[in-house]
């Protein structure tokens, strides 16, 4: 490789690096504020901030991993240090793989995971109390956005142990369709029946959940595979960089 060349891909893969590090301080940076900024962010999703703190967890786990190795690819490529650039080409290798490693198994194993996805949701539905914030909430969530009510139908909800052995008529209050009269709209719990037939929606989530997925097929493959082709790209060119290397010069390395 000439050395044009070899300094043509040093500094793209840099800038390639240096994006990557930014990208992910601003996913730790926003994991963070959703973290610690109790008077405003959190303080307003009261109901659901357990959920929130652990989303917040994991966006600066994702962050603090992007960061690492935005400055590792920065260090090796600028300083033309082989360790580094091979330790970077092993993490997107390692990463690749498992990513593919997922998508095959979530294409092979989709009929067993949706068996056992149902078996959850209907186990959750039955011992629904309105009490935990972090699963129950958020299914009620799901129920009142995509606007359906338990997983293959309503009836899903005969099965609740609180709506069995009360002695008022219940229902799931996310499940409540706005334009039948009943009782006032409620996101969580279990809300009183008044009339003969329950005010809530007719389809089962499981319905909803499928179209959405065939609705937004071609946007999920899509980011997978730019995420793809992104980190093939990282790959070929620390790889193209770290063998143009012949001898490391750690004397260009500052020292602190």
């Amino acid at each position: 490789m000439g050395k044009g060349c070899i300094t043509v891909t040093k500094y793209f893969l840099f800038l390639f690096n240096l994006l990557f590090f930014i990208f992910g301080a601003l996913i730790m940076g926003f994991g963070l504020w959703i973290l610690f900024d109790n008077q405003s962010f959190i303080a307003v999703l009261q109901e659901s901030s357990h959920t929130v703190k652990v989303a917040s967890y994991i966006l600066i786990g994702v962050g603090s991993l992007s960061m690492a190795m935005g400055f590792f690819g920065c260090i090796g490529a600028i300083y033309e240090i082989r360790c580094l650039l091979g330790l970077y080409f092993t993490c997107l290798l390692l990463i690749l793989i498992a990513q593919v490693t997922a998508g095959v198994l979530i294409y092979f194993q989709r009929d067993r995971l949706k068996h056992e996805m149902s078996n959850i949701i209907k186990g959750m539905i039955i011992n629904y109390t309105g009490q935990n914030r972090t699963t129950e909430h958020t299914w009620d969530y799901i129920q009142k956005t995509m606007k359906c009510c338990g997983w293959t139908s309503p009836g899903n909800w005969s099965e609740n142990l609180l709506i069995k052995n009360s002695t008022q008529k219940l229902y799931s209050c996310s499940c409540r369709n706005d334009s039948l009269p009943g009782t006032e709209v409620r996101s969580v719990g279990l809300c009183e029946q008044l009339s003969s037939d329950p005010p809530v929606y007719e389809t089962g989530c499981i319905t909803s959940v499928e179209k959405w997925l065939l609705d937004n097929c071609g946007v999920i493959l899509g980011i997978c595979v730019g995420v793809a082709v992104v980190e093939l790209l990282g790959m070929i060119l620390s790889m193209c960089l770290c063998k143009s290397v012949v001898q490391e010069d750690y004397t260009k390395v500052p020292k602190y």
